[in-house]
């Protein structure tokens, strides 16, 4: 059976004030309010999801109910027909709200494990902090797009998802830049979904790196989601990124609970890699 408090029992003595800890549930409503898609369809339990075929979070399908599915084979097929039917390959991303036996017939299917992501979970309030060299807009300019494509994981793909994000948000969010010596020196984005806001697209220029303005970046992001109302902060890293969990755990922040990607080998879908 799911546990779906795996938050609460990681983060105990980090509460929010007053504020319940999100479970894996929370999170993962969470997550699909703060990584916008452009086409979205239901299929019982799944939530399938398209983009530009870039990020995973925006091009999987995920179960939202881990309660059994006798119908589970025949949902696979369709859903592998609808992303068919858009010219993309089929992706699952498999949290622990699956339903029995998904991974299990899926790797019958010829799938195979991608991409392992680390969820972290903090109580905003221990890591927001304003920060006067950040500037914050609604929606990416070219500063923050050139800052982000110096990251190792981006495509073109992933370029047009960032630049269409701000239009499909039904929540708010922010584009943020750290400028140093005059320069867009580092960015990230920052979106509040209730009393939960996640942060994606960290990156620093390659010439501005190991002076701290990662953790600084992360520290604006979250001031500026604390504004918004949130009282806690997730972000998703990939588990081969040690770095980055480096970087989020030594601000504070949790193991909540973990995802993977189940792909087609035929598909060849690269995986992320990280310096």
């Amino acid at each position: 059976m799911t546990d779906l408090r795996a938050p609460e029992r990681a983060l105990t003595g980090l509460r929010a004030p007053e504020r319940a800890t999100p479970d894996i549930r929370a999170l993962e409503h969470a997550a699909l309010s703060t990584v916008p898609a452009a086409r979205v369809a239901f299929d019982g339990p799944f939530v399938v999801r398209a983009f530009a075929g870039g990020t995973g979070r925006a091009n999987a399908a995920s179960s939202i109910d881990p309660a059994p599915d006798p119908a589970l084979e025949d949902r696979i097929a369709r859903i592998e027909a609808l992303y068919a039917a858009h010219g993309l390959p089929p992706r699952f991303r498999s949290t622990p709200l699956d339903p029995p036996g998904l991974v299990g017939m899926l790797a019958a299917r010829g799938y195979v494990e991608k991409d392992e992501t680390v969820i972290l979970l903090a109580p905003i309030g221990a890591i927001a902090a304003p920060d006067a060299a950040a500037t914050a807009l609604p929606a990416p300019d070219a500063d923050w797009m050139a800052v982000t494509a110096t990251a190792e994981h981006q495509t073109p793909a992933r370029r047009r998802e960032k630049e269409g994000n701000p239009a499909l948000l039904m929540v708010p969010g922010a584009w943020i830049t750290l400028h140093q010596d005059g320069a867009a020196a580092a960015v990230i984005s920052v979106v509040a979904s209730g009393e939960t806001a996640g942060f994606f697209d960290l990156a620093v220029r390659p010439d501005f790196r190991r002076r701290g303005l990662a953790a600084r970046a992360v520290r604006a992001a979250a001031h500026w989601a604390r504004e918004q109302g949130a009282a806690w902060l997730f972000c998703q890293v990939a588990a081969a990124n040690a770095a980055s969990l480096a970087l989020n755990t030594g601000l504070g922040m949790a193991e909540a609970y973990r995802y993977r990607y189940m792909v087609r080998a035929q598909d060849s879908l690269p995986a992320m890699r990280f310096g």
